[in-house]
């Protein structure tokens, strides 16, 4: 059974069992899910402030439509989770573990993910403008219309990475790695006229 629309004020959950538990419109203020452990919980529309999800391990586990605010994720464990539609604000994302997952449409604008490997995430519609990738592993991950303005990609890897409908034009490449399909939509996007005969 869901719970709605509840207030978790300095709650203790300190290594608790989350599983298959569903929380609608609920906020969460100043708690403990150090070590938590959810299997296909579900929190649809509820807000996270203060909270501490370090070290805790979410396995197909879904954060529609969540705002995440001044939270902390260090060493959490994120296995095919589903975040679309939420926002980070100020929140503690690396280390991370982030093994596929669906992110789209989800705010990250301003975020420091560097060094994490996000490799195969749908980042569909995502908003990373800002966001510092640096060292970030993208490989074969969905970036599909995301914005990416003035996002940090020094020695990111986008290899089979889809940039369609991002736009390209004015980011800086500083030791990128891309494949050569994605290096042709970039020329292209610098103004470059590419003659392939």
């Amino acid at each position: 059974m869901a719970v709605h629309e509840e207030h978790f004020s300095d709650v203790d959950w300190y290594g608790e069992e989350l599983a298959d538990r569903s929380f609608v419109e609920c906020t969460f203020t100043d708690c403990d899910l150090t070590e938590a452990r959810s299997k296909g919980g579900s929190f649809d529309r509820c807000e996270f402030r203060g909270v501490r999800f370090n070290a805790s391990v979410h396995e197909a586990s879904s954060f529609t439509g969540c705002l995440f605010h001044r939270t902390s994720f260090f060493s959490a464990v994120l296995r095919g989770c589903k975040f679309t539609g939420s926002r980070f604000i100020e929140s503690k994302l690396r280390p991370l573990t982030v093994e596929g997952g669906k992110w789209s449409y989800t705010s990250l604008r301003g975020a420091d993910l560097r060094d994490l490997d996000l490799s195969h995430v749908s980042f569909e519609e995502a908003d990373l403008a800002d966001a510092n990738l640096g060292k970030v592993r993208l490989v074969g991950a969905d970036l599909t219309r995301a914005t990416l303005r003035n996002a940090v990609l020094d020695d990111a890897d986008l290899t089979a990475a889809d940039l369609s409908g991002v736009d390209l034009a004015g980011l800086a490449w500083r030791r990128t790695k891309v494949d050569s399909m994605q290096a042709l939509l970039i020329a292209e996007a610098q103004g470059v006229i590419v003659d392939d005969g």
